[in-house]
């Protein structure tokens, strides 16, 4: 049986105990769910044994994965406006008792964490407590109607029904349905939750298809303005952008937990609770789904790039993404990958010279990502929480990694605008040569930033709201302009 946490016993007969749900209501997730997730990124194999486990019933499949996976209870997405009122009634002397669905071990150890709760009503690996048998449980410890229940969906409606007073916590529509049918009226709602469909738009991750502009490159640099290799190329990005919003969605489910310890991911829409992994899983299904039923209408050969693409990134989220160096090689890698697959659904072969430029490029950008973590990391003073492999020690050595691919990838775009075929295709190609000194002040600037502690996020998406890096891109596009 879960402990009594110790709690004065003063308080006046009339105030009836409250009783609160877990799931959904004082946390905006389903921690049922998070520990699946962290249980695949940490223990996939182990995640394979389980569908057999459920024949054992719903609270020994709870059990059992609570034995492989301790959440992180200090950082689940509570509902605050919630636990405030909980805290301002404890302080009043009031009973709080937690009810809920989940393990009791798990139930416990947020009771403990929160240190409001008198005691811990949950599943104990036999029972698991939902629905009538939660109503039965209260009924048996308070007596009919003599406490007061919180709740969010249509699980909690009996209990509600059988309460003498019922409060609602982000409330699903199934549930506001039901309580209206029933003449039920909460007497409080603690509404924190983002509306759906903007959290959707946000876990897409429109701004980093950006990067996915890289497959418009090939026709564009061979100068070939066919309508219909245009039209191609832009629905090859079209693929590119609806499979890697996938597998950014399905990045930050893995990453659900790492992202709660974060205190700039832990807005992301999964790990806020704002958006529930099921819908998450959902949009990864239709997303990819569109993605390669476009795709049939390219060449062929687009198709296998957007499949190595797909099964990189996934390859890169479970494990790769964790071993130093690796993760910026695959990253850098991916860049390239984007070129290839521009070419492939334009039928036109990109330069060994560009293809050259774009490793260094990236890879140094990659690198820089990971140097502005390490390094803000160190100007704050936080712990190093070593997910990615590296080690604070490592600072200088990245940064020299960084700085020389940077100046590498320079080297390689002086060659290529040297190349014959650039001159074939320009008519003033020397005033290419502007866009060296562009490109060194433009990498100087985001390493010099990143040494600061002033690089806050993905280059990429630094570039796109930075207005010096903006300026420098325009005088990039008027010197080719110029070329031509």
């Amino acid at each position: 049986m879960p402990q009594i946490l110790s709690q004065p016993e003063s308080r006046t007969a009339e105030i009836k105990p409250l009783c609160v749900d877990l799931d959904g209501t004082l946390v905006k997730s389903d921690t049922l769910i998070d520990s699946l997730l962290v249980l695949t990124r940490t223990h996939p194999f182990i995640l394979l044994r389980l569908p057999g486990q459920i024949l054992r019933g719903k609270a020994a499949f709870k059990a059992i994965v609570t034995d492989h996976v301790a959440l992180d209870v200090a950082h689940l997405p509570y509902n605050r406006k919630l636990l405030q009122f909980l805290q301002k009634e404890h302080s009043q002397g009031r009973e709080i008792y937690l009810t809920t669905g989940a393990d009791a071990r798990l139930a416990q150890r947020v009771a403990d964490h929160l240190g409001v709760f008198r005691e811990v009503l949950a599943s104990d690996g036999t029972h698991n407590l939902t629905g009538t048998r939660k109503l039965a449980s209260l009924r048996d410890r308070f007596g009919a109607g003599a406490f007061v229940y919180i709740g969010n969906d249509t699980p909690d409606l009996p209990v509600m029904a059988g309460a003498a007073e019922s409060m609602v916590a982000n409330p699903s529509r199934r549930l506001r349905m039901k309580l209206r049918a029933q003449g039920i009226t909460p007497s409080q709602a603690f509404e924190e939750r983002r509306e759906p469909l903007r959290s959707l738009i946000k876990a897409l991750r429109p701004h980093q298809w950006a990067k996915n502009l890289l497959i418009l490159l090939p026709p564009l640099l061979a100068h070939n303005h066919s309508v219909r290799l245009l039209s191609a190329a832009l629905l090859a990005f079209f693929c590119f952008c609806c499979v890697a919003s996938g597998t950014y969605m399905f990045n930050d489910l893995l990453d659900i937990e790492t992202d709660r310890r974060n205190p700039k991911k832990r807005f992301r829409p999964f790990a806020s609770g704002d958006l529930s992994p099921a819908a998450g899983l959902a949009a990864i299904v239709l997303l990819l789904t569109l993605g390669f039923a476009a795709a049939q209408f390219l060449p062929a050969a687009f198709s296998f790039w957007l499949l190595l693409y797909l099964g990189s990134t996934l390859l890169y989220s479970f494990y790769l993404k964790r071993i130093a160096l690796i993760d910026v090689i695959v990253l850098s890698a991916l860049y390239t990958l984007r070129l290839l697959a521009g070419g492939a659904a334009a039928n036109t072969p990109i330069s060994h010279w560009l293809a050259g430029f774009a490793i260094f490029l990236f890879l140094s950008l990659a690198i820089v990502k990971r140097f502005a973590e390490l390094e803000n990391l160190r100007l704050t003073g936080m712990q190093l929480k070593n997910d990615r492999g590296y080690l604070m020690s490592d600072i200088e050595q990245i940064r020299a990694f960084g700085t020389a691919s940077a100046f590498a990838a320079v080297v390689v775009f002086a060659n290529y605008i040297s190349g014959p075929d650039v001159t074939a295709l320009y008519h003033h190609s020397p005033r290419l040569w502007l866009i060296v000194p562009c490109m060194v002040l433009w990498l100087c600037r985001v390493w010099l930033l990143a040494s600061r502690g002033e690089l806050n996020e993905d280059p990429v998406a630094f570039a796109l709201t930075d207005g010096a890096s903006l300026a420098m891109g325009g005088a990039v596009l008027a010197i080719v302009l110029l070329a031509m």
